[in-house]
Formats: structure tokens, sequence, C-alpha cells
């Protein structure tokens, strides 16, 4: 399956979100139907960003995600009528953009209404189609689109302000807590460790973590635009393993080519640890702070045990 998917975080930021260490459910009443709902209709073409967007709208924000199943590919995907049925109600329609869900683009040239906002995360992070478009493994990307995407929701609900002020707050502060403190601790233990990955998804992540992705570059890349590797990036990627340059390897378990498959049976048979991450939350209904607070968990265990 082929899966296209820094500024580093600032002390204000890190102590601001390690606060409180215990992620919440900061939504958890029952949304409504379509036709009978009146708040603030959200569509995001991906789950990272409806769970976000359904969190800091609050139970007056009904979000639909159109990718919300692990086994399908954002990038091919196909839209149904239903799709372009909930774009054209939609108050605020949220895209990845970069590239990653151009269909998207689509959906929203053809069914946009007057009125309608549209997020396009990466012009909100200064990215483009080209650049690596997986934004959500950059937490000042987050962080950007969190704003975003709250003041998408304080103008098409402005009574509300105050109260979506505060969910914005209490997500950062408290949502996103475990997530920033993970953070933290692998930057603070682990700088400049040295490791590697299958492909370009787990690349902004590795510059937060202040540690050193030393795979090849066009190998990640080629990987995640489902390309061949060239010969040389694998046997470059092949000697880092059995050399054991690296300390753990991360997989895109979303994107197990026979190429990538081969790297992991290296690093298996070198003592290596695997640390898996995925393209979209794994698995389905699971928060972005929860899903994203796991695989770091699972990083930090992993280079616990390799350094």
């Amino acid at each position: 399956m082929r899966v296209h998917s820094y500024r580093p975080i600032t002390a204000l930021q890190i102590g601001a979100a390690i606060i409180i260490i215990l992620t919440i459910a900061l939504s958890g009443c029952a949304v409504p139907q379509p036709s009978q709902f009146t708040g603030i209709k959200v569509v995001a073409a991906e789950n990272i960003w409806g769970s976000i967007a359904q969190q800091l709208g609050g139970a007056n924000t009904q979000v639909i995600s159109v990718i919300s199943n692990p086994a399908i590919d954002p990038h091919d995907y196909e839209p149904t009528t239903s799709d372009a049925r909930a774009v054209a109600e939609a108050n605020i329609v949220i895209e990845n953009g970069a590239g990653y869900d151009t269909w998207m683009e689509k959906l929203i040239s053809v069914n946009a209404t007057p009125g309608q906002i549209i997020i396009n995360i990466a012009s909100v992070v200064g990215k483009k189609p080209g650049d690596n478009p997986h934004l959500w493994y950059n937490p000042n990307y987050v962080l950007q689109a969190i704003q975003a995407i709250t003041q998408a929701l304080i103008t098409k609900d402005a009574a509300h302000k105050s109260i979506l002020q505060q969910l914005q707050t209490q997500y950062i502060q408290v949502g996103l807590a475990a997530y920033f403190n993970e953070i933290h601790t692998i930057q603070t233990q682990y700088t400049g460790v040295p490791i590697g990955s299958t492909e370009s998804i787990f690349v902004y992540m590795a510059q937060a973590l202040h540690m050193q992705l030393i795979s090849p570059a066009a190998f990640m890349r080629d990987i995640s635009e489902g390309v061949e590797p060239s010969f040389n990036d694998m046997a470059l990627f092949t000697n880092q393993i059995q050399q054991k340059q690296i300390k753990v390897l991360v997989l895109n378990i979303q994107n197990e080519t026979p190429l990538v498959m081969q790297l992991v049976k290296a690093a298996q048979a070198n003592g290596i640890p695997i640390v898996q991450v995925s393209e979209t939350p794994y698995p389905a209904g699971i928060s972005f702070q929860t899903w994203q607070t796991q695989q770091l968990q699972a990083l930090a265990a992993a280079l616990k045990a390799n350094t």
C-alpha cells in the first residue's frame, strides 16, 4: 500500500503543556444526526485533524472525518457522494494539504458553499505540495493547527467565544500534557541519539526530539511516495543497520513494502528494536493525543533498552 504520507519547541510551550500529565476526553456527548444538529458542522479529511477539532469544539460542534479507518490509504482515497454532501453542508472544512489529500481539494472546489471556512493545514504552517506532508508529526505544527481551528470555530460561533478559548487552553494544557511530557523526556535523555526510519513519516518528530535521523533521505522519501529506492540507498541503509549505527528503527506499519521488511528483518537480526508508528490513529477511534503518546512511550522504552 502506498502511503504519502522545524522549529524546535520552546520552553514556554513545553512548560505549559506538562502542567498536568493526565489526558482527558473533552467531549463525550453523543453527536446528533446531521439533520438534527444545529451547531457548527466540521468536515476533516483525516481523523488526525478531526479528533483535534472535536475536542476543541466540544458539544456544540459535530465533526465528520472522511478518513477514519487505518486500512484506508488517505492519498489514494476515492470520495463518495456522501462525502461531497458532508462538505457541502459543513461550516468548516479541514484538509491536510501539501499534496497529501488532493481529493479533498477537488471536493471543496466542486461542493464548497458561500461562507464556509476552509483550513489547509499545510498553508497554515507554511508548507506546499512537494514538502513532507506528515505535518501532524511536528508538535509545533499541531499547535499552529489548533490555533487555526479554534479561530475558525470562534468565527462561526462567536456567541461561545469564551468557551471555545477555554477548550483550547484545556486541550493544550491537559489533553496534550502527556504528549508534550513524553517529547520533553526524550529530548532530555536522548538528544543526539542516532535512529533510523523506513520512510519520511518520522522526520518532523525526530527533529522535535533532537535526535539524529540518519537513514538516507532519498530512501525515506521514495518509500513514502511509492517509488522504488535506488540500490545505493538500500545498500547504505542496510549497512547502517548491520554496523548498528542506529539505536532503533521506526517502522510505518501502514507501508510495509518488501524492501522495508528486508530492513526490519536485518534490524531484528542485529538486535535493533523496532518502533511501530502509523499514518493515521491506530486503532480506529483512538484520540490524536493517546495515539501519539503511546508511540512516543514505545520509542522511549526502545531507546532505554538499547542505549
